[in-house]
C-alpha cells in the first residue's frame, strides 16, 4: 500500500510542477485548474466517473451472480451439468474482451433481429453485458477453489443431520467459501474496473472515452492521459482500502463467533 502511495504522491507532484509553467513540451496548463479551459477539462473528465463505477458495479454484480450459478453444477454428480460448467469456463476463458465486446454489441443486436425480436443493445449494456460474461468464467473458478477448500467432513456432517447437498451447499459450505474467497473477488472487481476502459471504443462516455475526446481537442496526450491514470490510481485504492476494511471486519465476526 505504501508503494501505491508513493506512485500517487509522484505523480501529483509531477503534476504541481508542471502546472506551475507553461515553457517547454509541458503542457499541463490544459488540466490546471487556475485556467476556466484548465478547469472545464478537469470537470469533464471527473463527470467519467459516474459511469465507469455504475457500469463496473452493475458487471460485478452480474458476474458473482453466473459465476455461482456456473460454478455450483461443477460439483454435481451429474457427468452432463460438469461438462457444461467446463465448457462455459474454457470456452469464455479463450475469447480475448475485446472481440467479445464487438460481437455482443454489433453481432447480437443481428442475432435477435432474425428471432424476430426488436432488441437493441447500447454502449452501457453491451459494455455490462461483456464484462459480466468475460469475467464470470474467472469468478466461477474462485467459487470453485472456494468450495474445495472447505473440508469434506463437514459436508459429510450436514449429510449425517439430513441436511440435502443443496441445505449444506447454502448454509455450511457456501457461508465459509465467501469468507476465503472475498480477496480474489474484490481483485476481479479491480480487474472489471480497469477493463471498463475497453467500454470506450463503442462510444460508452465513461472516463478512457472522455480522455480521449478531450485529447483530440488539445492534442496533448501526456497530460491528459497522466490524470486518467491518477483516476484509475485513485478509484482503486479506494476499493482496496473499502475491501480491506471488510475482510477485518469479517475476520472479528468471525472471531467473535468462535
Amino acid at each position: 500500500m505504501k508503494f501505491k502511495l508513493y506512485i500517487l504522491i509522484f505523480f501529483l507532484l509531477t503534476l504541481l510542477v508542471g502546472c506551475s509553467g507553461n515553457s517547454g513540451n509541458w503542457g499541463w496548463y490544459v488540466i490546471n485548474p487556475a485556467t476556466k479551459s484548465g478547469l472545464t477539462n478537469i470537470k469533464f473528465l471527473i463527470g467519467g466517473f459516474g459511469a465507469t463505477i455504475l457500469l463496473s458495479l452493475i458487471a460485478a454484480f452480474l458476474s458473482i451472480f453466473l459465476g455461482l450459478v456456473v460454478a455450483l453444477p461443477g460439483f454435481s454428480n451429474n457427468f452432463f451439468l460438469r461438462s457444461l460448467n467446463r465448457i462455459y469456463v474454457e470456452f469464455i476463458r479463450a475469447i480475448p474482451l475485446l472481440p467479445m465486446l464487438f460481437w455482443v454489441f454489433y453481432g447480437l443486436p443481428v442475432i435477435f433481429q432474425s428471432l424476430g425480436l426488436d432488441v437493441e443493445i447500447d454502449a452501457f449494456w453491451g459494455a455490462v453485458i461483456t464484462l459480466a460474461i468475460s469475467d464470470s468464467a474467472f469468478t466461477a473458478e474462485i467459487y470453485r477453489a472456494g468450495i474445495q477448500s472447505i473440508s469434506k467432513g463437514q459436508r459429510e456432517a450436514a449429510q449425517t443431520i439430513g441436511l440435502t447437498q443443496f441445505q449444506a451447499m447454502r448454509y455450511i459450505i457456501l457461508p465459509q467459501a465467501l469468507r476465503r474467497i472475498l480477496p480474489p473477488l474484490a481483485n476481479q472487481f479491480i480487474y472489471i474496473v480497469k477493463m471498463s476502459a475497453f467500454a470506450s471504443v463503442i462510444g460508452m462516455q465513461e472516463l478512457t472515452r472522455r480522455a480521449n475526446e478531450i485529447v483530440v481537442t488539445e492534442y496533448r496526450p501526456l497530460e491528459i492521459y497522466t490524470l486518467l491514470i491518477l483516476e484509475y490510481l485513485i478509484l482503486v485504492l479506494v476499493i482496496s482500502f473499502a475491501v480491506r476494511w471488510l475482510e477485518r471486519k469479517l475476520g472479528s465476526n468471525e472471531s467473535n463467533s468462535n
